[in-house]
């Protein structure tokens, strides 16, 4: 199914992903999908400042319309809400630095806010206040999804995807095989394109270049398929969504022995969405418990009141989440430069059913705080 059909089922509309990043830039391609009057004062520093490109980037993979030769999102039928935290990058004076929220202060703001899925692309979330934060954002019912990493087969666990009830994401290439450079420290849950695509690499939000890779993008992908198929069903409970998710992943491999690498798959939104009899499940079941449930037996995120506020984890995972890191954000490494020009669309072909289209060309997609 590739994406214009896709989207004849669902664009994502009604959905709002908070982007936990770099800060958003509002480019041409993401004008009218920035929420900015939705950023909670206290973490709002400056929220549509970026200097690297990286959060705006992630924002546009998601929820991009491809206006002025930007990036056409998997969801551009979805809203971002923009936050700008200190991840590698950060510019400014002491002064100012100090006014840009820590990632956890930024992770509990949105947790208190009506967006359903918090996308974070980057790692290192450790200490004691990230993980309270984490624990926090799922007992208010928040889809948490973020980057493994980028430290290949022999990096360390990295937070916050090691941590239990967070959906830990790895990056494939063309030919749907993990990425060398995806970390596989036996906590990814799920899989995405993360190769060749275009992304902004002129330190801010001017130019873009092709063939970038991180886990990153795969986290943002992620986050628009999630976006999907809430907006198809929104009576699904977060349960719901997130078993929707990891049940209709692609695999070649036992669906009850998970991938160190891949965990349960290369997310497969359009085989949910094409499927008017897909049963998700019960709403108030989580498939997580069993595993992430020996580490944290005192979260047990909320369940939903109604079909407008979801409850916490889904879908199995059999792994364990590890342990150790410092926060990273899961950086894109460059590649060729390339104009900006022309009418840029990019979502995964395939297994997630996009395409990016720069100029007329396509693409086929198969310690310190950084981006991944």
């Amino acid at each position: 199914m590739q994406a214009e059909q896709m989207w004849k089922a669902s664009t994502g509309k009604g959905v709002k992903i908070a982007v936990i990043d770099t800060g958003v830039a509002i480019t041409p391609s993401l004008k009218g999908q920035v929420l900015t009057d939705e950023v909670p004062k206290a973490v709002a520093y400056r929220s549509t400042d970026d200097y690297t490109g990286h959060g705006t980037t992630m924002a546009e993979l998601i929820a991009g319309t491809g206006a002025g030769g930007g990036l056409k999102g998997l969801a551009p039928g979805a809203k971002i809400v923009p936050y700008r935290v200190k991840l590698d990058g950060i510019k400014g004076s002491a002064k100012e630095q100090a006014r840009v929220p820590e990632p956890a202060q930024a992770l509990r703001a949105a947790a208190d806010t009506d967006a359903k899925i918090i996308s974070m692309s980057f790692g290192g979330m450790s200490l004691s206040e990230d993980e309270a934060a984490v624990k926090y954002a799922l007992s208010k019912g928040k889809l948490l999804i973020t980057a493994v990493g980028n430290e290949g087969k022999n990096g360390p666990a990295d937070y916050p995807a090691a941590y239990p009830y967070v959906l830990g994401v790895a990056s494939v290439g063309k030919s749907l095989t993990a990425s060398s450079f995806s970390s596989s420290g036996g906590y990814a849950d799920l899989a995405a394109p993360g190769e060749g695509y275009p992304g902004y690499c002129d330190g801010g939000t001017v130019r873009y270049c092709d063939n970038r890779q991180g886990t990153s993008p795969a986290t943002a992908l992620t986050s628009a398929a999630a976006a999907l198929i809430w907006s198809a069903h929104p009576d699904w409970t977060l349960y719901q969504v997130e078993r929707a998710l990891l049940d209709t992943a692609g695999r070649t491999w036992p669906k009850d022995k998970p991938s160190k690498y891949l965990g349960y798959g290369v997310i497969r939104p359009r085989v949910v969405l094409e499927d008017k009899n897909y049963d998700p499940g019960p709403a108030n079941v989580d498939p997580l418990q069993k595993q992430d449930g020996k580490q944290w037996a005192s979260v047990a995120p909320v369940a939903p009141k109604d079909s407008s506020s979801p409850s916490a984890s889904a879908t199995s995972q059999a792994q364990q989440k590890g342990s150790s890191g410092a926060t990273s954000a899961a950086g894109s490494s460059a590649g060729s430069s390339n104009g900006g020009g022309g009418n840029t669309t990019w979502i995964a072909l395939g297994a997630v059913g996009a395409v990016v289209v720069i100029g007329g060309g396509a693409w086929a997609l198969a310690g310190a705080r950084r981006a991944r």
